[in-house]
């Protein structure tokens, strides 16, 4: 027994089915209830009617295939005494199975249709601009009623098989032609219907997902199959008629003859031996003698290849082949009969042929051209700057850089603009995606890796790509710092000084996953920073090809001000320890230290061992008057008396600016 559900809770939850809370609208296959599978009601936004609308339209592209195939079915049997028209049972046994496993799709599809809920725009009640969620039975069955379902019924009738295995064989004194007329009619007035609903199938994909084609190729390969399959059309039905131009020449003949009557021209009947020994009737009609007084027109290729007694893969590539050339030229070539059917035939082939040729192959050269666009703004933007460079003559060398720089932002980014992408998708999404692109590089700088997640999305959404080819100066010694870089792949020189002291000169190479422009995170700590940037302490170029992220001077100071997190001392320790100008510092200030120390040992070693000597001279002077003795004493002396040259001493490197973290600006 299920508990009772309270009428407010039904109603809340049914309200939000209809408007999708609190569920995946886009994976769910039946509108939210508590029916039996078999009275559930299809979301029309749903995932399985998308993918439903897809199947469908590749089983109409199909069945549009099939019809035309029924037009082969006659055949032409031609024999040295006695020549006939039958039918080609095989083919049509085949063709019968094809087409009822379409029929079965598109009834499929009217069941699909009565239990699809839609979307009533004329409610009072709108739901996100569009209208309410109509899910009653009822009201969807009698909408469908009203529009579409007539002609979606005539679609899936078996017309042709009915009258190919019934209607055919029961006509009694028929002849050949009359039943290729009637099949021509049936399966022409139910092409037409069946052609119509591509285009509403069509028309709802696109409302679902914005195209028919997710790629180029695939638009490309959709107007073309569409104009295959129209030239597959022209060709059975010029087979057929070239079937139906061929017996009525026949008929023509025999009834000019005494004794020859219009069975004898049917397979199906028993050949009368006697009249094929003595009638003219085939002689006259066989389209490869050049004498011949019947007009075959446009029919006469298939009649003199005796295309109609050939198997139906031979059959069915040369009509194929006859529709795509007349088609692609308009009909220009054919050579035609006054015969009003054919005339007829040709006006609309050539009216086709140039509606479809501009529609459809249009449509194809559209799609091929998109996928080479970017190539050619490419080659157009490159074409451009060597115009400009050439007009205002800048040096070979220059020329060079320019052309580099442009081959390697191609090469990155295929011409296409992340940033402008990137603007235009909602905050959240773009947060994703930038955490996603730039999360796990900038982990990889030791500073960054101190931060928490928070921090660290607030600095990658104001990351911006950044490109730099061999040889370019991010910033040199002495300029303002716009920029912190993080490096992401390639190599940077980064080098030093001291303002230009004489004797003075450090350099490092900065790989993936170090920074330049640290000068911009103590300006930025600083609870009142000024607006005068700070100025380079390193000459920083790009020894490669670099990819980097950078972050801006007025980005970071925003990050800063709206973090306090980012003025932990345990930060700026981690900062000063990554940072190659602090790292330059402390070097430089420990090699002085070292050579002080060494100094003041040597000056201490140098006075212990003059009070050492002095006692030594005094003990010579009352133990040896001789001269000689005196003299080399002294000259010992004298030597160890001189003063030792002094240590070259370093330039002193300025220490760098240190904050005071301990203010805080006034409110």
């Amino acid at each position: 027994m299920k508990p009772a559900i309270p009428l407010h809770q039904k109603q809340a939850g049914l309200a939000a089915s209809k408007l999708g809370v609190g569920t995946s609208k886009k994976h769910r296959a039946f509108v939210a209830g508590d029916e039996q599978w078999y009275n559930k009601i299809f979301d029309p936004s749903s995932d399985f009617i998308l993918t439903w609308n897809r199947v469908f339209l590749v089983s109409c592209f199909a069945a549009l295939f099939i019809d035309p195939l029924y037009f082969y079915v006659p055949k032409i049997s031609y024999g040295s005494p006695n020549s006939c028209v039958g039918t080609d049972t095989h083919l049509a046994v085949i063709v019968t199975l094809l087409r009822s496993v379409a029929d079965l799709l598109y009834v499929m599809h009217i069941i699909i249709k009565f239990r699809t809920a839609y979307i009533n725009p004329s409610a009072t009640l709108r739901v996100f601009g569009r209208g309410d969620l109509v899910t009653n039975p009822k009201e969807i069955a009698w909408k469908y009623l009203r529009s579409d379902c007539a002609v979606d019924v005539v679609a899936a009738l078996p017309l042709p098989q009915i009258i190919i295995w019934f209607v055919i064989p029961a006509i009694k004194y028929s002849t050949s032609e009359h039943n290729n007329n009637i099949l021509v009619l049936i399966v022409l007035a139910q092409y037409l219907p069946r052609l119509y609903l591509i285009f509403p199938l069509t028309y709802e994909i696109v409302k679902a997902t914005g195209v028919v084609a997710k790629t180029a190729w695939e638009g490309a390969a959709y107007n073309l199959v569409l104009y295959l399959i129209a030239s597959h059309v022209l060709g059975a039905l010029w087979y057929l008629l070239s079937v139906d131009r061929q017996t009525a020449c026949w008929k023509m003949n025999c009834r000019d003859e005494i004794g020859c009557a219009i069975k004898f021209l049917d397979c199906d009947d028993t050949p009368n031996e006697t009249w094929a020994n003595t009638t003219t009737t085939f002689s006259k009609c066989n389209a490869s003698n050049g004498t011949i007084d019947f007009d075959f027109g446009m029919f006469l290729p298939a009649l003199q290849n005796q295309a109609p007694a050939k198997s139906f893969v031979m059959k069915y590539f040369y009509s194929l082949w006859w529709g795509l050339q007349n088609l692609s030229c308009y009909g220009q070539t054919l050579v035609v009969s006054t015969y009003l059917g054919e005339t007829l035939y040709c006006i609309f082939l050539a009216v086709l042929g140039l509606v479809l040729f501009a529609h459809l192959i249009g449509n194809v050269q559209t799609y091929l051209q998109s996928i080479t666009v970017r190539v050619e703004e490419w080659r157009l933007k490159q074409r451009d700057t060597e115009e400009w460079m050439r007009h205002r003559q800048l040096p070979h060398e220059l020329r060079e850089r320019v052309r580099r720089f442009i081959q390697y932002k191609w090469l990155a980014t295929r011409g296409v603009n992340e940033e402008s992408i990137l603007q235009a998708l909602p905050a959240d999404l773009r947060r994703d995606i930038k955490r996603h692109l730039c999360l796990g590089l900038v982990r990889r700088v030791p500073f960054f890796s101190q931060m928490d997640d928070q921090l660290l999305d607030a600095i990658n959404e104001r990351l911006v790509s950044s490109l730099c080819t061999k040889g370019t100066y991010i910033v040199r010694e002495g300029d303002p710092v716009t920029e912190m870089l993080f490096i992401i792949r390639g190599k940077l020189e980064s080098s030093t000084t001291n303002g230009g002291r004489t004797g003075f000169f450090n350099s490092i190479t900065l790989k993936p996953g170090d920074f330049c422009g640290e000068e911009l995170l103590g300006w930025a700590l600083v609870p009142k920073p000024t607006t005068n940037l700070p100025s380079s302490t390193r000459t920083v170029k790009a020894l490669i090809e670099v990819e980097a992220f950078s972050l801006q001077a007025e980005d970071l100071k925003f990050v800063a001000s709206q973090f306090r997190r980012l003025h932990s001392k345990k930060l700026q320790h981690t900062f000063r320890y990554y940072s190659h100008h602090w790292r330059t510092w402390a070097s430089c200030f420990i090699q002085a230290a070292w050579r002080r120390y060494k100094r003041r040992k040597m000056a201490k070693d140098l006075s212990m061992r003059e009070s050492f000597n002095s006692i030594r001279l005094d003990e010579v002077d009352e133990e040896d008057e001789s001269p000689a003795k005196n003299s080399l004493a002294l000259k010992f002396i004298a030597r160890t008396r001189k003063v030792p040259q002094s240590t070259k001493e370093l330039p002193k490197l300025r220490k760098p600016d240190e904050p005071d973290f301990s203010a805080e600006p006034d409110d």
